[in-house]
């Protein structure tokens, strides 16, 4: 199976990009399946139905969230109706959505999609931990779910290779979110799984993570805000990991890094683009 994983989509200009370049990478790179972490798309801060509309129709196949789920207020409410958006699964109980959906890939398999959200400087959740391990009771890999991927949306890299190392074998991949800042240590762990500390964004990286610079600025240099966070909106980068599968096992026979636009070095899977 090829998966494709798009790091935190921010503001219009990364919806430019989703738009524009991911109808092409699917029919190119014959994709399989497509994971967008989308919780930045609406000017920075959360996510409106229209907007996860459009990366449906753009190709995904499920959209994830973090921090910012609920920062659009619309979103406790189309949550319910959006089966292809999926929340920290670690929320409280009550909490509206699902922070686990089961759908089905392009080629037909069985693939299931968790989001977690981890603790550390970062909201004060349930342990993200114990959450995915009792998710993955009721659905194992090769059992249950052809593939099973993995975005832990958290602020430190501990915290993510951790939890790299703590599902290494039974998922197909973990891969961090939140930060904005594509890691270079995209690797298959020991046991098969896809592992990146952070996928990076899809945004303007002539921006500090993504927001326009003036203000992030202002409030290290003077300690005082002056105004919001407006996403920048200059030409994005796409930025992700792709990672393709033994059909056998649904761990990962090779992962590479994604980048794709303006600013960042360009990497492509070479793998699919020689086959």
């Amino acid at each position: 199976m090829r998966i494709l994983f798009i790091g935190d989509v921010v503001g219009r200009s990364g919806r430019a990009m989703v738009n524009q370049r991911l109808p092409g990478l699917i029919s190119d790179w014959k994709l399989d399946l497509v994971v967008l972490n989308g919780e930045n798309a609406a000017g920075g801060f959360g996510i409106t139905e229209t907007i996860y509309r459009e990366f449906v129709d753009a190709g995904a196949d499920v959209v994830t969230l973090g921090n910012h789920a609920w920062d659009q207020r619309e979103a406790l409410v189309f949550i319910e109706r959006s089966p292809r958006l999926v929340r920290p699964l670690n929320y409280p109980k009550g909490t509206p959505g699902r922070g686990a959906a089961m759908i089905e890939a392009k080629n037909g398999a069985r693939v299931l999609v968790i989001n977690a959200m981890g603790r550390i400087f970062l909201d004060p959740l349930d342990d993200p931990f114990g959450a995915i391990d009792r998710e993955l009771d009721l659905c194992a890999l090769g059992r249950d779910a052809d593939a099973i991927m993995v975005d832990f949306h958290a602020e430190v890299t501990s915290e993510k290779q951790a939890m790299g190392h703590h599902l290494d074998g039974r998922v197909t991949a973990v891969i961090g979110t939140h930060t904005h800042v594509p890691t270079a240590d995209h690797q298959i762990l020991p046991g098969g799984t896809a592992f990146q500390s952070d996928a990076g964004m899809t945004g303007d990286y002539d921006s500090v993570i993504g927001m326009v610079k003036d203000e992030p600025l202002s409030r290290f240099l003077r300690r005082i805000p002056a105004t919001k966070f407006e996403a920048a909106t200059g030409p994005a980068t796409l930025c992700g990991l792709a990672i393709e599968t033994d059909d056998a096992t649904g761990l990962a026979t090779h992962v590479a890094a994604v980048r794709l636009g303006a600013r960042l070095e360009e990497a492509v899977p070479r793998f699919w683009i020689q086959a």
